[in-house]
């Protein structure tokens, strides 16, 4: 970078995307069927993001307004994909979009609440649950390394998943004020 105010503000936009990208990037996923587009229009998206990040107001929230040119990259893209018969009309792509805004707060939420209660967790099944969703990994493998029959393991599993099922819901219910 030629200057320290350019370099300042580029971090500045890395940071905040780097934050919120799995975010943008599952709310861009709710508006296309595959992940290739789903990759292609997040490339768009990110470029437009620092060409126009002169613009935008950092007193704002930065996820909001990514959706909202997210949204554009993805109006865009089925312009240029009109023909082909797997793209959504554009009714369809505002209407997901809309549902899709709505829901990244709780989405959001849940999964900061899903981070305190891996935290919360012994570090045994933690390590488990953490393998477990791991890419490309089978349980059976996983079990058999526990030295696990497959059936006790996917007990074991489900009844962490339960437990934290449960403390997620505890935590986004006091995290909107009250229990339920």
């Amino acid at each position: 970078m030629e200057n320290p105010e350019t370099e300042e503000r580029y971090e500045q936009f890395v940071r905040l995307f780097t934050r919120c990208e799995p975010s943008l990037r599952a709310f861009v996923r709710s508006l296309l069927f595959s992940w290739d587009d789903v990759d292609e229009v997040m490339q768009n998206t990110g470029l437009v993001l620092w060409r126009k990040f002169s613009d935008f107001d950092p007193d704002t929230d930065f996820m909001k307004w990514a959706c909202v040119v997210a949204r554009f990259e993805v109006l865009a893209w089925r312009r240029d994909k009109a023909r082909d018969r797997h793209v959504f009309d554009e009714d369809v792509i505002n209407l997901l979009a809309e549902e899709a805004a709505v829901n990244l707060d709780r989405f959001s939420n849940q999964r900061h609440a899903l981070e305190k209660c891996l935290k919360k967790l012994p570090d045994n099944l933690r390590k488990i649950v953490l393998a477990a969703y791991e890419p490309g990994v089978k349980l059976n493998e996983v079990a058999e390394e526990l030295g696990k029959s497959a059936t006790a393991f996917y007990k074991m599993l489900n009844r962490t998943r339960a437990k934290l099922q449960e403390c997620i819901h505890v935590e986004t219910a006091a995290d909107r004020g009250g229990a339920g």
